[in-house]
């Protein structure tokens, strides 16, 4: 993370991003991957860069979050003839979706540049262009021009980006509703048991709007020199948003000699024959053998699960060796009701013990999935995995990045990055334990960023530690359904959309119960307690949600830093038919910082209780505690109750509000706060 410190980081992680930036800039006779030198001025320099982490300051969430190796400039800071857009938290809109809230349009003809602050061969664009009226997408250039380079062309694409309608959603914008026995917001009724039918104008609910493209630039170019992006005077797409630029300096490719090389088994690092079956071989040999299967640099062709044991597989790193393949639609669904397949490396199932000492690290997965099917396994990595290691890997355009199915146990999965999945980032469902997700970035989710589901066994001892994630689009940053015992700590987690918020913890979706300790420390989340559609009220950054099943373990929430809220910054709320059922208790804030709501602190929907100590708030938008309770209204007070351990400054917390004052509205007006800054 940029501003701290990671002793065990690579070289040149671990040092702060000032001191990198600095570095950087004054690095003499740099390599680069085309064997010349960084000259400094070798390009025009343009104005000074802004760099940010989640949209702000890098000074505002410094510890927090993963230690990645680019550096973030958003495009409304940058110099641009376009138009910047935003901002706006409203779903369903191009700002509400981008990073920070705000983005760049740029029609035929305009440009936006960026100024390297710090040396750089590599970027990351993060973009949108139109869909087509069929649905399935369209490409579009973007010129790139770096100093007085040579402008090079990207093909955008929005072939996986651009869904509409109701859960589980589709690609055709012209469809009718998806469940019109569903309760819509949009007519505040069921459109099936309304008359007149109300009309529904499509496209309808139309999300998931960005994708992200990644460039080697060829050679090194020093700080201050300009990345200009062009959306070509010709270009057959309408407009074209850009959302930030990634840049960072790669390094050479990691090289295994002594490895068991894939291309010695027939594999084609072209990517025009398939190499699964070459895999496969390498694979069986190096487990014979006791030797690691290799990965050098090339595109290979995948198009079907890779199942691993027992194994260890290197790419020469993310940036230059590349799974990829393309959905296949099988002839009839398997046993797991899998009616696609497509690339991905596969544990062993767990019901035959899952597999073991697996170890992957240093390639990218880009998979080919534009629709939602939860049935289809055709996620980048899955299975079981028990005392194995993940690191260093790209996932992209798959349906979930990684999904684990256990039970299991002794995962780590480090320094990986997860974008533009069409549902969750990371999932460990049902019996994982003793499992570790740490200095992982992910975003553009279509579901939860990172989850831990105990559905049917509980997962227990699990740590999501030191990751960001950034722009789930639909649901939560994190989640915690159930489970004994886990750890959600030192976490960034910025701009959810909708139908959740940045951290949740449920008793939903079938989980076994909280039990034990539940820990939640030390995380900031930005931008986060957003709009429920389907309850038409704000939540807050962190919630808590009492659906199946009462919340009662001990969960401390410690050391958090709540930002920027749309809402609240804390809720607590049960569902409607079950509030008489089921409470939340045994929760307790601690050294909790509050930095701008929309409404208030605390909202309370649900009977229960929790205790705060030490938290401040500053920049609240109505009363510190909006207390409903179970919705009774009785002259004991409301049936939530807080307690007040001292040091709750700000005066949200004011004495008048305890134990359980009723301050219900249901639905208060939001007052924007003002932008977070230094404490």
């Amino acid at each position: 993370m940029y501003g701290s410190y990671d002793d065990n980081a690579a070289p040149g992680r671990g040092r702060p991003l000032a001191v990198r930036i600095a570095a950087a800039t004054t690095a003499v006779g740099l390599s680069v991957l085309t064997g010349g030198t960084a000259a400094a001025g070798s390009g025009p320099t343009g104005p000074a860069p802004v760099v940010t982490r989640a949209g702000l300051d890098p000074a505002l969430v410094a510890g927090r979050g993963a230690a990645v190796d680019f550096i973030e400039q958003e495009a409304e800071n940058a110099r641009t003839t376009g138009t910047v857009i935003g901002p706006d938290r409203t779903a369903y809109t191009l700002p509400g979706e981008a990073s920070g809230r705000r983005a760049v349009r740029l029609a035929p003809g305009q440009y936006v540049e960026f100024t390297l602050p710090a040396a750089a061969n590599a970027i990351t664009v993060r973009y949108s262009i139109p869909d087509s009226p069929d649905g399935v997408g369209i490409t579009a250039p973007l010129d790139v021009t770096v100093g007085h380079g040579r402008a090079r062309t990207m093909t955008l694409t929005s072939q996986y980006a651009w869904l509409y309608n109701q859960y589980p959603f589709t690609n055709d914008p012209d469809a009718g509703l998806l469940h019109p026995d569903w309760w819509i917001t949009e007519c505040s009724c069921v459109p099936a048991s309304t008359t007149p039918a109300p009309t529904i104008t499509t496209p309808f609910r139309p999300h998931h709007f960005y994708d992200e493209q990644r460039l080697l630039l060829g050679r090194a170019h020093p700080a201050g020199e300009v990345v200009r992006l062009t959306a070509p005077a010709a270009s057959n797409a309408a407009w074209t948003v850009i959302d930030l630029l990634d840049s960072q300096l790669v390094g050479p490719p990691h090289l295994a000699p002594r490895a068991v090389n894939v291309v010695a088994f027939g594999a084609d690092p072209s990517g025009r024959r398939d190499s699964a079956d070459a895999l496969d071989r390498a694979i069986s040999f190096a487990r014979r053998t006791h030797r690691t299967v290799y990965l050098p640099p090339g595109t290979y062709q995948v198009n079907r699960h890779i199942v691993v044991d027992d194994v260890t597989i290197e790419g020469a790193g993310s940036w230059y060796t590349v799974l990829k393949g393309r959905e296949v639609t099988l002839d009839t669904p398997a046993a797991d009701g899998s009616v696609h397949t497509g690339v991905g490396l596969y544990g062993r199932d767990a019901s035959v013990g899952g597999s073991s000492d697996v170890h992957l690290s240093g390639f990218a997965i880009e998979g080919d999935v534009r629709e939602r099917v939860d049935t289809d396994q055709v996620n980048a990595i899955g299975g079981a995995f028990n005392h194995s290691t993940i690191d260093g890997l790209y996932l992209h355009h798959t349906k979930v990045g990684m999904w684990f199915d256990g039970p299991m146990t002794d995962l780590r999965v480090s320094n990986t990055l997860i974008a533009d999945q069409i549902a969750d980032g990371l999932n460990f469902h049902t019996g994982v334990t003793h499992s570790r997700v740490s200095q992982t970035f992910v975003r553009n989710t279509g579901d939860d960023g990172l989850a831990m589901w105990s559905e049917k066994t509980g997962n227990a001892h699990n740590t999501f530690d030191h990751n960001t994630v950034q722009s789930p689009v639909l649901a939560n940053g994190i989640a915690l359904y159930g489970g004994t015992d886990n750890t959600v700590s030192n976490n960034l987690v910025a701009d959810p959309v909708r139908e959740g918020s940045a951290i949740q913890v449920g008793s939903r979706f079938g989980a076994e119960p909280f039990t034990g300790g539940l820990w939640i420390t030390d995380n900031t989340t930005v931008r986060a307690g957003g709009h429920e559609l389907n309850w038409n009220i704000g939540l807050g950054a962190i919630w808590f949600y009492a659906l199946d099943r009462s919340i009662d373990a001990d969960i401390e929430v410690a050391g958090d830093a709540f930002l920027d809220n749309t809402y609240n910054a804390i809720m607590l709320v049960s569902d409607w038919p079950v509030k008489d059922k089921y409470s939340i208790t045994g929760i307790h804030f601690r050294d909790i910082r509050v930095d701008g709501t929309g409404t208030s602190v605390v909202s309370a929907r649900a009977a229960g209780s929790a205790s705060f100590a030490d938290v401040e708030a500053r920049n609240v938008g109505a009363v510190g505690v909006n207390n409903c309770g179970s919705f009774h209204f009785t002259p004991a007070g409301s049936e939530f109750s807080l307690a007040d351990l001292g040091g709750n400054d700000g005066g949200w917390l004011a004495p008048w509000l305890l134990p359980n004052t009723i301050t219900c509205d249901d639905r208060p007006p939001v007052v924007p706060p003002p932008a977070p800054s230094a404490w």
